[in-house]
């Protein structure tokens, strides 16, 4: 007696009597696999965006700037003391400026970025994503790396040339106009991110130059921190020592200008994963009927069970255990499907955007579907939807076993 809750569960999971129950087995068990493949699909795609972020676009844009009011005068002491500090693990200098990049009669807005690039390694992830050129090929005279997205909507490739018309006004007896110089493509680097389309790289002595720093003048200090979600508390402690003796000095770090993007991924993700949980538990709902109906159809053999001695226990886990082969087999269908569909994501969006003629992607931060398994996350997802489904299943399980034999056979 002991396999027999096992064993019946089964027979009626197989059962071909009772279609009206057969099929509502067949809609519970559709709408978990649907639900689950829909919760591990979401949340995994999720889970590459926040993780692009941190890596393509954190590893990118400035972790903490420290700027001045004015100009920051020989900022070598001021690098040297700041690294220093334990919460530190790069410093640089660090100018940025506006401008407008021209070529082969065409323009972008662009954000140009002065770098010093024998140590732009130690604070930025770009270099690794360089596929053309080297970041040793900026000088302070000349040189330019540009994204790739920019590379081809401009039309130049490396040893080209391109204009930029910065925001800085130039005087002369003709009158004041925007300085524009003439500048070499030395490298390109694709992160395939919306950098790709703005961002731009040049020699921080050059960049002091074009603004007109003096020399050994700097914009920012640009810090790298050990611990990305502390930048803010870093970039305080760092003002409170006795270097910036004055109050002209202030920091911007990255969760002010891109902050509010990580966030608004966060939120995304916790209120699709509540909507599609919600989508689970009316699929969850099903089991319980297919479990009523199933117990009404089997009214007849529930009180032959009773009268041979079967246990109020042991029938309770013949209808739980039906509930277990219908969730189990539910939630293995759904974790198979966003398994395979979750890596094969990209090839549906790029589908539908032929199909309607519309870029899908353009309001994004990237111009692709990244996604990442977290195993943690997978097993969560399936032992909280089977738990869901076995509570759903005990309560009509509970009542076949309050079946009295007498009232049921009476009528037989």
């Amino acid at each position: 007696m002991n396999t027999l809750p096992i064993y019946l569960g089964y027979k009626y999971f197989r059962s071909k009597k009772g279609a009206f129950a057969s099929f509502t087995s067949l809609m519970a068990i559709a709408g978990l696999s649907l639900g689950v493949a829909a919760l591990v699909i979401v949340l995994s795609v999720m889970n590459g965006f926040e993780k692009e972020l941190q890596t393509r676009v954190l590893g990118v844009v400035p972790q903490l700037v420290i700027r001045s009011d004015n100009n920051i005068d020989n900022y070598d002491q001021l690098i040297s003391d700041i690294s220093n500090s334990a919460d530190v693990i790069g410093v640089s200098p660090y100018i940025e400026t506006q401008g407008l990049m021209s070529a082969k009669n065409r323009s972008r807005g662009i954000f140009l970025t002065g770098i010093k690039p024998e140590i732009e390694s130690n604070m930025s992830i770009l270099p690794e994503f360089l596929i053309d050129g080297s970041m040793k090929s900026l000088t302070s005279k000349n040189g330019i790396i540009i994204g790739a997205w920019l590379s081809r909507y401009l039309g130049v490739g490396v040893g080209e040339t391109v204009s930029i018309t910065t925001t800085n006004l130039r005087s002369s007896i003709l009158g004041t106009f925007p300085r524009t110089i003439t500048l070499e493509v030395t490298g390109i680097f694709e992160l395939k991110a919306e950098l790709d389309q703005s961002l731009v790289l040049i020699h921080h002595d050059l960049a002091a130059n074009i603004i007109n720093l003096e020399p050994k003048s700097t914009q920012g200090i640009r810090v790298k921190t050990n611990d990305l979600f502390a930048a803010n508390s870093i970039g305080f402690q760092l003002l409170t020592q006795s270097i910036f003796d004055n109050n002209d000095y202030y920091f911007t770090s990255w969760q002010q200008t891109h902050g509010t993007l990580f966030q608004a991924i966060k939120l995304e993700k916790r209120l699709i994963s509540l909507m599609l949980f919600l989508i689970i538990t009316v699929a969850a709902f099903n089991i319980l009927s297919t479990i009523v109906m199933t117990v009404k159809t089997k009214e007849k053999e529930i009180a032959i069970l009773k009268t041979m001695g079967c246990s109020k226990y042991q029938l309770t886990l013949i209808f739980i255990n039906l509930g277990f082969i219908i969730a189990f087999t539910g939630i293995l269908l759904g974790l198979i499907i966003g398994l395979i569909v979750t890596p094969n994501i990209d090839e549906l969006i790029n589908f539908i955007e032929n199909f309607s003629n519309r870029s899908l992607m353009d309001s994004y931060f990237i111009n692709y579907f990244p996604y990442e398994f977290r195993l943690t996350q997978l097993v969560y997802i399936c032992l909280s939807v089977l738990a869901m489904s076995l509570i759903f299943s005990y309560f009509p399980a509970a009542r076949a076993a309050k079946l009295k034999p007498v009232t049921i056979l009476r009528h037989e």
